[in-house]
């Protein structure tokens, strides 16, 4: 286990940057208490600074007694706090002016400034909280759903803990009975019974890892989203399309073809999974110098992107044009959607002629018109099957599916070597191999390399 955190106290701002009604800032060690009773004087001069209990007063300059502004205070004893550590909070006035005024006095009084991360890095190290729980909060900061939020905190509950911990329960007792057999290589007795130990870490340990990988991408789905183009000829609708699902005037709409010159993105909810929705310029070969570049961009949006939106429109036959166009963006996961079917009259393009294309869905942009089978269309095509995910009850990040796929490979040569009878000691070898797989997940074997990067993805103050 990595050791314990130092004794230097540590101080940052935690709200965003940005005029604001509140903003807080968080000091946490062993001088936290002393600072704020240097720096803040409390409206009751008795007060005594109970834990876990606000007061009101204000921020005094420690040379002069100028007030710099009237705050809310708290103390929070150890360790009964998110570092485990003696940690206050001052809620003061949302001025950057005001904020950094403040965090200017502490750092002056001994604490020093706080790097991204390192908040939750000290609750890891003092033991509150395991690595998986750390990386939630990460999730948390980042998501760009509500489905994404909840679960990065069934994480943070210790979810992922709860599924890792019984398959490492599994791999002791399996370790235990190989040890004690090669400590008494000569009784008579048989110690290991193969068949029965093939079947218990098959059940107990090859399954549930299996499980657990095939939730991974699923998890990668819901906290970091896809890129889905909406391509097609000028003047298809595409972004008409755009702003109808974003519900807001996002993108010029006019009647002349090759509008939109540049790319514009959006984040969108598309049932749980953040979609990047990008606009692209219609594509056609009978383009002016500025339209051409915006075609350019296009295809290149279109080969780095997750899926393709291909908009047809529903007004007029299917073109060259088109059939040229699909087969520029059916190397990708395409969507055929067919537009202004309000004006129509019920006699969709046929779209026979396109090799490959898979069902269409029929919509109307301007008139809102199945906008939400859409919506389902577009999840149904990224999540391939894989909506019985949420069973899982956990989102494995990338470090997480390494480890797993470690550990997996691991366990199956523990099987093989206990079916082809090799020695208890190699077998013993390839258990402990599976055991710190899992162990690096929750961080119990972790290098100080893989902490520094985990938590310089925070934010500072947290």
């Amino acid at each position: 286990m990595i050791t314990p955190c130092n004794d230097e106290t540590i101080a940052a701002i935690s709200t965003p940057p940005g005029a604001g009604g509140i903003g807080i800032i968080r000091i946490s060690g062993n001088m936290a208490r002393h600072i704020l009773t240097t720096l803040f004087q409390p409206k009751d001069p008795s007060c005594r600074f109970q834990s876990h209990r606000l007061y009101y007063g204000h921020i005094l300059q420690p040379d002069g007694g100028k007030i710099v502004d009237e705050v809310l205070a708290v103390y929070m004893a150890a360790p009964n706090t998110y570092t485990r550590e003696d940690v206050v909070e001052i809620h003061c006035h949302g001025s950057f002016l005001v904020l950094h005024s403040i965090l200017e006095l502490i750092l002056e009084s001994d604490a020093k400034l706080a790097a991204p991360g390192e908040f939750t890095k000290r609750a890891f190290l003092n033991g509150r909280i395991d690595l998986t729980q750390a990386e939630a909060v990460i999730d948390i900061l980042s998501a760009k759903t509500r489905k994404g939020v909840d679960l990065a905190q069934e994480q943070l509950s210790g979810a992922l803990y709860r599924r890792i911990d019984p398959i490492r329960q599994s791999l002791a007792r399996a370790r235990a009975i190989i040890e004690v057999a090669i400590d008494f290589p000569d009784e008579d007795v048989e110690i290991v019974n193969h068949d029965a130990l093939i079947e218990q870490l098959e059940r107990e340990v090859a399954e549930p890892l299996a499980r657990l990988l095939q939730n991974a991408d699923a998890g990668k789905l819901y906290r970091e989203g896809i890129a889905l183009v909406i391509a097609g000829l000028p003047n298809v609708g595409k972004s008409s399309l755009l702003n109808t699902i974003l519900q807001e005037e996002r993108a010029l709409v006019t009647a002349i073809p090759g509008t939109t010159r540049d790319s514009i993105e959006e984040i969108v909810d598309i049932m749980g999974v953040p979609v990047r929705l990008i606009d692209t310029a219609g594509i056609r070969e009978d383009a002016g110098e500025v339209e051409v570049l915006g075609i350019q961009r296009a295809r290149e949006l279109i080969n780095s992107a997750d899926a393709v939106l291909f908009l047809i429109d529903g007004a007029r036959a299917l073109s060259e044009g088109d059939q040229r166009l699909y087969a520029q963006v059916c190397h990708k996961p395409v969507i055929p959607v067919i537009n202004k079917i309000d004006i129509c009259d019920g006699n969709l393009p046929d779209l026979s002629s396109l090799s490959g294309i898979g069902p269409c869905v029929a919509i109307s942009a301007r008139e809102q018109v199945g906008i939400e089978e859409l919506k389902q269309a577009i999840f149904s095509a990224i999540t391939s099957g894989r909506e019985q995910w949420e069973e899982g009850g956990c989102a494995p990040n990338i470090r997480h599916k390494r480890a797993l796929l470690a550990a997996s490979e691991a366990c199956a040569q523990v099987l093989a070597a206990l079916r082809a009878g090799l020695t208890n000691d190699l077998i013993a070898v390839d258990l402990q191999e599976c055991l710190l797989c899992l162990a690096e997940i929750v961080g119990e074997t972790t290098t100080e390399d893989i902490l520094d990067v985990i938590f310089e993805q925070f934010c500072l103050g947290k």
